[in-house]
């Protein structure tokens, strides 16, 4: 086959296939825990670089670079935030607690966004349920899930 109908490079097929992972207009604050988090991912995809290589899997080095790139990125601008041992008000990696008018309760961490996995009660700083609470304290109300929610308990 003529080289005149291949692609010069897999690997530049693959780079120009992919996007770049976009990066958050907010500061990046994280947690002691996110921050190594991020390293750790970091760490992965050097070892998944690495395999890459030797595979020689020019599309997956295409997507670890990407990803490293992000990561890298992320580390370079995180700004750890140690939460309060006794908060008074909602803020950056503060537990709060909110009580639903059922009488139940439900548990968030305001975290990074890198952080943010709501179904483990880890919720991003700048969503707008975290947004509605910032500030508040012990008494007031939030409105979640369409219905009104009393914070009832803060801890770092």
């Amino acid at each position: 086959m003529s080289r005149a109908f291949v692609r010069e490079s897999d690997q530049d097929a693959a780079s120009e296939s992919l996007p770049e992972r976009p990066i958050s207009p907010h500061p990046n604050f994280v947690t002691p825990q996110g921050l190594r988090q991020i390293e750790e991912t970091i760490r992965e995809l050097e070892s998944a670089r690495q395999a890459a290589r030797a595979a020689e899997d020019e599309a997956a080095l295409a997507r670890i670079a990407r990803d490293l790139r992000y990561w890298t990125q992320r580390r370079a601008t995180a700004r750890v935030i140690e939460p309060p041992e006794a908060p008074g008000t909602v803020r950056f990696g503060v537990n709060v607690t909110l009580r639903l008018p059922d009488g139940s309760e439900r548990s968030f961490r305001l975290v990074g966004e890198d952080e943010a996995d709501p179904a483990k009660g880890l919720l991003s700083w700048v969503s707008p349920l975290a947004g509605s609470m910032l500030g508040k304290s012990v008494g007031e109300v939030v409105e979640f899930q369409g219905q009104q929610a009393e914070i009832v308990r803060l801890s770092g």
